[in-house]
């Protein structure tokens, strides 16, 4: 039995637009972030019309590929296929520990610092709409651990919120979910971000894939969760779209402190109003032979 697998990605983002437009510069969050779980074996991307590609890592250590266009278009299209190796058997997927930290969680000295940027609410002037969402949570100090009550909330929201699956760009606000009871999983991934901060509780907003039916029969799309920091263990990734933790199936192509850090791809184009036609995105996973 292998301890290592293959995985490959094939991630499709395609504009449509009535005219040819001219784009300006492009940022692409589309490389699965490397560790000692998952290392990319290769990666081809493919951009319609011409552009020049430069890669860097961002503050948060994502590596971002900026695209510089050359020429005009009717369409624009990102394709990139990926293999990457996972560092364990595919029949026995890693069981990590949990953590035993009671609420509220005690942050090192050494690290106060850096967690603050995730422990700040983004939508600071929804604070009141927050606080009345919270209220209807079950106390965090009742639970064994906080990560326990972070579990319970990935739940609640997922059981509150109705999954909608939406491509228009950026996120909704936390109250326009709550108000909606509607969201995609980048706005149930931004609410239970912003409710795990405004408990004192360090979170950050994830994007990437998830190994499921709809990506194997190339159905899929991207996706987005929120991960927590727990002292000694790091950050855990928690999916409220599933109300479950995220597992060996969640690869990630970045984190930031904020939601629009980690689009997955962003820019702007120029051209006349109602230029724009349409926009499709989608997702497929396969296992490649060694």
């Amino acid at each position: 039995m292998s301890d290592s697998h293959l995985l490959r990605i094939i991630h499709r983002t395609h504009y449509q637009y009535v005219q040819p437009v001219s784009f300006d510069l492009h940022r692409l969050v589309i490389r699965p972030r490397e560790g000692h779980d998952l290392r990319v074996e290769s990666l081809k991307l493919s951009i319609t019309p011409a552009a020049d590609v430069t890669w860097a890592w961002d503050i948060f250590g994502n590596s971002i590929a900026y695209a510089h266009f050359r020429e005009s278009g009717k369409e624009l299209k990102f394709d990139v296929d990926v293999v990457v190796r996972r560092f364990f058997s595919p029949d026995t997927p890693p069981q990590k520990p949990h953590s035993p930290n009671p609420y509220p969680l005690e942050y090192d000295l050494l690290e106060q610092a850096i967690l603050k940027g995730y422990m700040t609410p983004v939508f600071a002037e929804e604070t009141a709409a927050m606080q009345v969402w919270i209220a209807t949570l079950p106390n965090p100090r009742e639970f064994p651990s906080a990560e326990a009550f972070v579990l319970q909330v990935a739940e609640a929201i997922h059981q509150k919120i109705r999954y909608m699956r939406r491509e228009q760009k950026g996120v909704q606000t936390p109250g326009t979910t709550l108000s909606l009871g509607s969201g995609s999983c980048r706005d149930v991934a931004t609410l239970m971000m912003e409710t795990l901060r405004h408990l004192g509780i360090a979170a950050r907003f994830a994007s990437g894939f998830l190994d499921c039916s709809a990506t194997r029969a190339a159905r899929g799309s991207t996706h987005a969760w929120a991960e927590v920091y727990f002292p000694q263990l790091g950050w855990r990734g928690f999916d409220p779209t599933t109300g479950k933790r995220c597992e060996h199936r969640h690869i990630v192509t970045g984190t930031s402190h904020h939601p629009r850090g980690v689009m997955p791809v962003s820019g702007r184009y120029f051209g006349p109003s109602g230029a724009f036609l349409s926009m499709q995105v989608g997702v497929e996973f396969s296992t490649p032979e060694e």
